[in-house]
Formats: C-alpha cells, sequence, structure tokens
C-alpha cells in the first residue's frame, strides 16, 4: 500500500523530502520512462529508414511494399492505398529534413493514427483529439523543465499538423470506408459525400497550431 504523502508517523514530512522510496532522480527517470514509451514502438527502425533515405522515389517505395509485407498491389486497394499514404509521409518529411529520430517518431504518428481509426474505431474528433495531445508531448508545447526532451520545434510541429489536415483528416471517411468497407473498390460519390462534413471537422485542426 502506497504512503500518505507529506504525513509520517511522528507528524508530518519536513519540506523538501519526497515519499518514501522515492528519490528526485527515481521521480525523473519515471518521467522520462513515461516520455520514451511515447509513439513506441517505433513503426520503422532506424537501420530501414537509413536505407531509405539512400533511395530515389521508386526506391522508397519499393523498400516500404517489402518492410509492409504487401504482396497484391495490383490487386488490392487496401494495400495501394496504405503504400501511398507511408510513401507521401516519408517523402514530405524528407522535405522537412528530419533526423533520423525524429523521421522514425513522424512515421510511427502516421501508422497509430491509421491503427486508431482501424482498431479503436476512432471518429475524426476522437483523432484529433488524440493528436493534439501526442504533439503536446512530443513537440513544443511540452512542459518547460523537459524541453530538452522535444522532439519537433514549433515550425515542424505546426507542419506535421498542416500535411496531416490534407494526407488524413481530409479524407478521413475515404480510409474508414476502406478499413470497414466489405467491397474492394473505391465509390466516387463517397469524396463527393464526404466534402462538406470533413471540410467543418477539419476546420477544428487549427486548434492544434502552437
Amino acid at each position: 500500500m502506497a504512503a500518505s504523502v507529506g504525513t509520517t508517523p511522528g507528524g508530518t514530512t519536513p519540506a523538501g523530502m519526497t515519499p518514501a522510496g522515492t528519490t528526485p532522480e527515481s521521480e525523473k527517470d519515471t518521467e522520462f520512462q513515461e516520455h520514451e514509451g511515447i509513439l513506441c514502438p517505433d513503426f520503422l527502425s532506424v537501420a530501414q529508414i537509413t536505407e531509405m533515405l539512400a533511395e530515389d522515389i521508386d526506391g522508397v517505395q519499393q523498400k516500404l511494399e517489402k518492410f509492409l509485407n504487401f504482396r497484391n498491389l495490383q490487386t488490392c486497394l487496401k494495400e495501394a492505398s496504405l503504400l501511398d499514404y507511408y510513401v507521401s509521409g516519408f517523402l514530405w518529411a524528407r522535405g522537412m529534413d528530419f533526423s533520423v529520430i525524429q523521421y522514425s517518431k513522424f512515421m510511427t504518428l502516421l501508422d497509430m493514427l491509421l491503427h486508431n481509426l482501424k482498431t479503436l474505431h476512432m471518429s475524426i474528433e476522437d483523432s484529433i483529439k488524440w493528436l493534439r495531445e501526442v504533439m503536446a508531448e512530443i513537440g513544443p508545447s511540452h512542459s518547460q523543465k523537459n524541453e530538452e526532451w522535444n522532439i519537433f520545434d514549433v515550425k515542424q510541429a505546426n507542419a506535421i499538423v498542416d500535411y496531416l489536415k490534407v494526407s488524413l483528416f481530409q479524407h478521413y471517411k475515404l480510409y474508414e470506408f476502406l478499413f470497414f468497407s466489405a467491397r474492394e473498390e473505391i465509390v466516387i460519390g463517397t469524396e463527393v459525400k464526404k466534402a462538406k462534413g470533413d471540410e467543418d471537422s477539419c476546420s477544428r485542426i487549427d486548434l492544434l497550431h502552437l
């Protein structure tokens, strides 16, 4: 059972003391471990990212096709769409001149957004909320005392939000269709129907800017 914070059998804990069994160093280690757990496990390894950085556009596509074990690109709409999603994201990140760790977290962010949609059936509103919380941890709005843990600066964080707005959130209903429809085909009307609803929802993404 945890001891009551701020009290001892003989009275109050003297100022500056931490709860029994903890030290400032252990608390910092715990906070660091929690921070390290954000966007884990990595979607791509450092070795895989390094390989892709040496490739041109076609090479990046081929590497991702191999890493993701996509074997039916010519006949499977889902595989083709997902490959395009990841390839486009990686190439966009290349234009941002990210470090390897930034590539890693950004690609993991892309993957987890789709995972949340596919597995948790997250609505676009919940996905935006989740993204806001994640960016608060890995972006510049994180606690000032842990500023050295910020992975992206303000400009990069805002650019990521803008990219996700046009690459994912504006097409959210199409991705829902991709994961939850029984048919492996694109219905052109889906794009028309989704335009009005997603336009309103995506406007809320502006709240994410830092």
